[in-house]
């Protein structure tokens, strides 16, 4: 091997060796949770809201954490489903509301048929809807790292894009509580 060549090789094994050193401790800590051990927020945006939930609201919490996990999805994705759905319906599986309805919007999204989501059927059924949810949450670039409203309107497509903010810290939480139970 010529001089020149020998000199290039050992300097570029040097630079890795070196980008090695210096990488590796930050590498080693990139997966790493919070010490609190709760999900990640990308940052909780101004005022909080929360409310108690009752045995039927749990059960759709637990039922969006279930589909969640079957589409294969993180933690931070259950997080934006249930602000979602606490925002839409207050984890509530509405069915058609009347005169107080939302045009024929149903379920825990108040997802429509008329746009596309599903049957009424199908947008009723929690792990559907929330599937559904997912989908298109799946179809925005950079969802894991953008704040929750943004993430949320751009699946939504609402009428107040910034109010699901307000229940990021009470959906961390929740999924704090059930995500391994």
């Amino acid at each position: 091997m010529n001089t020149m060549l020998r000199k290039s090789v050992l300097g570029i094994a040097g630079l890795a060796f070196t980008g090695g050193i210096f990488a590796g401790p930050v590498a080693a800590h990139a997966d790493a949770r919070p010490v609190e051990g709760k999900p990640a927020a990308v940052s909780v945006q101004g005022a909080q809201s929360k409310i108690d939930l009752n045995d039927e609201q749990t059960a759709n919490a637990k039922a969006i954490i279930a589909a969640t996990k079957k589409a294969g999805l993180p933690e931070r994705a259950a997080v934006i489903s249930i602000a979602t759905s606490l925002q839409e319906s207050k984890l509530e599986n509405l069915g058609h509301l009347g005169d107080k309805n939302d045009h024929d919007s149903l379920g825990l999204f108040q997802q429509r048929p008329t746009s596309g989501w599903g049957t009424p059927e199908q947008i009723t059924n929690p792990e559907y809807s929330t599937l559904a949810f997912l989908k298109g949450l799946k179809q925005v670039d950079g969802w894991q790292d953008m704040p929750l409203t943004e993430a949320a309107q751009t699946v939504q497509v609402s009428a107040y894009p910034d109010a699901y903010a307000q229940w990021e810290q009470q959906a961390t939480d929740i999924v704090h509580q059930h995500w391994n139970s």
